[in-house]
């Protein structure tokens, strides 16, 4: 009797080990992008320096272009650029539109509900511009004030956490958003300091308001899970910055050398 049973049991315990055995990991994004031989990057094209349409080519031009162009060279493939809203960039990664995002994102924890980061590539920071005819200098005098802001950014939820009483009108793009200013549609907007920098320097008739009041790390996004794609972007990005190719793009759309380092990541 002894020996039915135990021979039932190796029976069920035969039968149970295709249901628990270990599934075959998911092919990475990595081995996808190599056979393609190309890499699909999301970046901005109405976010001057960082990315925008080339007038006289017609073609994705700014840092954050370049950097996608230096990454893909380090992983031996070809790149494709596809427009990014800061509305669209989750959801181009979320649904398998692009490989890739690098368009001006603020690595924020409920983001990573959705998708993960690289490391932080840039550092800057938030506050508004206006016309000068506004007389605005300072954020307490946005209270009752319109301020455009675009989409799925977090500028405008970030302004109202310093100045609640400002009325945050939305737009799909942040050449709307400068538009409306200019035409006095919106008394201020607000933006990353990267591009009210560059807004300020196009535009003698517009004043930049106060002091940075957010800290905006920048990272790339990528799909969940996929420590091997997560893992190549970040050491070609490192071995960009450690060879001072990143230094070099920066200064050809800043001017400057970078004044933040990259400390958190292992050497």
């Amino acid at each position: 009797m002894r020996r039915i049973a135990t021979g039932l049991v190796a029976l069920v315990l035969t039968a149970l080990v295709p249901l628990v055995s270990v599934a075959p990991a998911a092919e990475s994004l990595l081995d996808k992008v190599k056979q393609r031989g190309e890499m699909i990057v999301g970046t901005k094209y109405d976010f001057p320096p960082m990315g925008f349409i080339n007038k006289d080519t017609g073609q994705p031009d700014g840092f954050e272009v370049d950097l996608a162009r230096e990454i893909a060279k380090e992983l031996g493939v070809k790149v494709k650029f596809v427009q990014a809203l800061s509305k669209t960039r989750i959801p181009l990664i979320v649904n398998g539109n692009v490989d890739l995002i690098v368009a001006t994102m603020t690595h924020k924890r409920e983001r990573e509900a959705a998708i993960d980061f690289s490391i932080h590539y840039l550092i800057t920071g938030q506050r508004p511009i206006t016309r000068k005819d506004t007389g605005i200098t300072h954020v307490s005098q946005l209270a009752g004030k319109r301020v455009g802001s675009v989409q799925g950014g977090n500028a405008g939820p970030n302004l109202l956490k310093v100045q609640p009483k400002a009325e945050i009108v939305q737009f799909q793009e942040h050449t709307e958003t400068l538009l409306a200013l200019k035409q006095k549609k919106v008394d201020a907007l607000v933006t990353d300091d990267v591009l009210i920098q560059w807004m300020a320097k196009q535009d003698p008739s517009l004043a930049i308001v106060g002091k940075l009041y957010t800290v905006e790390p920048y990272g790339m996004g990528v799909r969940e899970n996929d420590s091997k794609w997560r893992d190549a972007i970040n050491h070609a990005f490192l071995e960009i910055w450690d060879t001072r190719r990143y230094h070099e793009i920066y200064h050809k759309w800043f001017g400057q050398a970078p004044e933040f380092e990259i400390p958190w990541y292992p050497k």
